[in-house]
């Protein structure tokens, strides 16, 4: 039976989704400076930018507190340190706009007041073996050299069932459990769900907004089938290409071709062969 797939005209993500709630961007914000117990919700204000990154919609996420400007990005299940450069442009833009918003003149003699960049990225895949507190353009990119611009990003991974970050994290984990037993379906999202209420991961907000969150994944995964089948496309455009080159050199079998050009079959080699031929 096919799966229902519900429609949402915004595209978000748990992850954005869950922090849009000033209760819970305070606990983030508390999980990551305990020491400052004095900040209520009021004090934190979102600077998330839209459409800024190609996944910026999904795993982005930036707020200040006080003089501390902190920027998130979720790394999702694939671990890579292109990660510092999402983040170090996304700094950048955040602070554009917050010199825009605030009328500061970066043309002018008097100093700009800032506030101080803080980055993170939540990596929710497998963990790979002794896994990094913090990655540097300067170190994993140029050896440690003494490099104009760098940017240090903390490296957020732990599994705490006492940190709303650790439970996000667990929440992740569950899903790509789930969705390993049950494929792209409802009944992956819903057993997260239900697994994650139970052991006391996210249970309010996944109380409160069960249908919400089912929607949100339901969407996702209508957005992974079409960026495959645009991957798929691209691939076999390519390999046409490169097959009908070949058919038309004339010095290759279609048998050889098909071991060149994998990703067609024999037969569809046939045909592309016929329409060279009429083509010729």
């Amino acid at each position: 039976m096919a799966q229902s797939t519900p429609k949402r005209k915004i595209k978000d993500s748990v992850f954005t989704n869950l922090f849009q709630d000033k209760k819970y961007l305070l606990q983030l914000y508390k999980a990551l400076h305990p020491e400052d117990d004095s900040v209520k919700e009021d004090d934190i204000k979102d600077v998330t930018i839209k459409h800024i990154l190609v996944d910026a919609d999904y795993n982005d996420l930036g707020f200040s507190v006080g003089g501390r400007l902190v920027i998130l990005v979720e790394s999702q299940s694939t671990w890579t340190l292109n990660i510092i450069i999402r983040a170090l442009m996304y700094l950048i833009q955040t602070y554009h706009d917050f010199f825009k918003r605030t009328k500061q003149n970066l043309y002018g003699a008097k100093k700009v007041n800032m506030p101080k960049p803080e980055l993170y990225v939540i990596f929710t895949g497998e963990k790979p073996k002794n896994p990094p507190d913090a990655i540097s353009l300067s170190k994993d990119f140029f050896g440690g050299e003494k490099i104009a611009v760098d940017a240090e990003v903390r490296v957020l991974y732990q599994e705490d069932e006492n940190s709303i970050i650790g439970q996000y994290i667990i929440f992740c984990k569950v899903y790509n459990e789930q969705r390993k037993m049950y494929g792209q379906t409802k009944e992956a999202v819903i057993e997260t769900i239900r697994i994650c209420k139970d052991r006391n991961v996210l249970k309010e907000y996944l109380e409160n907004k069960e249908q919400e969150v089912v929607d949100i994944m339901m969407t996702l995964f209508d957005d992974e089938q079409v960026l495959e089948a645009y991957a798929e496309d691209i691939k076999n455009s390519e390999a046409r290409k490169t097959a009908e080159k070949l058919i038309r050199k004339g010095k290759m079998s279609l048998d050889e071709i098909a071991e060149c050009v994998p990703a067609l079959s024999l037969e569809d080699l046939r045909k592309l062969e016929k329409e060279v031929l009429q083509m010729a």
